[in-house]
């Protein structure tokens, strides 16, 4: 199926074998920024909004499909409303998983998810649409993850954690079992998470404690 990707930047870069492989052709990059470098050669890349309408004018009547390229940390909300406007026009989310990913039967995926080489989703995990489960990352047995959530590589989600919508888990972290991540909240890298993290707050250290408040956080 053809296939728009929104975003051009690293994470695009490495969710491009991902599509090939299932069979799908990126057929154009979108990205606002233009000074971006076009991540993959003979595929164009659009800047301006009038551009992509017209692109979408071409497709009224045929499947297109997407994947929102949108990583990074307290970027969930906007991968999340990307996505939905997109559904909203008819276009079809892809459900990524890389080849060397492990996902077990009993595991619900989202729309849009992104699950990278080498993570791994245990039985009865379930991830809301458009989360991102990043290189060497572990979501464990019945977890629940929100919507937008993004679990950077190689960190442990343990047992029965919920994570509320838009969090971040960095890098290395781990988060032990039946704790409770709020909404927004920022987990920094390499923390250990051993008690609830309020919404909205970042926490670092291990073990991991509050440092400060995101303000606002669009939903």
């Amino acid at each position: 199926m053809d296939t728009l990707v929104w975003g051009g930047t690293g994470q695009a870069k490495v969710l491009r074998p991902i599509i090939e492989r299932e069979g799908h052709s990126i057929v154009m990059v979108f990205d606002r920024d233009p000074t971006i470098e076009p991540p993959f050669g003979g595929v164009p890349v659009v800047n301006d909004e009038t551009e992509l309408d017209d692109f979408f004018a071409r497709y009224a009547d045929q499947a297109l499909a997407f994947a929102v390229a949108v990583g990074g940390e307290e970027r969930g909300s906007d991968r999340v409303k990307i996505g939905d406007a997109l559904c909203d026009n008819g276009f079809e989310p892809l459900a990524l998983s890389h080849e060397r990913a492990w996902v077990a039967r009993s595991a619900h995926l989202g729309k849009g998810c992104q699950i990278l080489a080498m993570a791994v989703i245990c039985e009865h995990a379930r991830l809301d649409r458009f989360c991102i489960v990043n290189t060497n990352a572990s979501v464990d047995h019945d977890c629940h993850i929100g919507k937008g959530v993004h679990v950077m590589p190689g960190a442990t989600i343990a047992g029965c954690v919920c994570i509320g919508d838009y969090a971040t888990i960095g890098s290395n972290a781990t988060v032990l079992p039946r704790v409770r991540i709020g909404s927004g909240a920022v987990v920094g890298a390499g923390a250990v998470v051993t008690r609830d993290v309020p919404e909205r707050s970042v926490v670092t250290g291990i073990p991991a404690r509050h440092i400060r408040s995101i303000p606002s956080m669009e939903a």
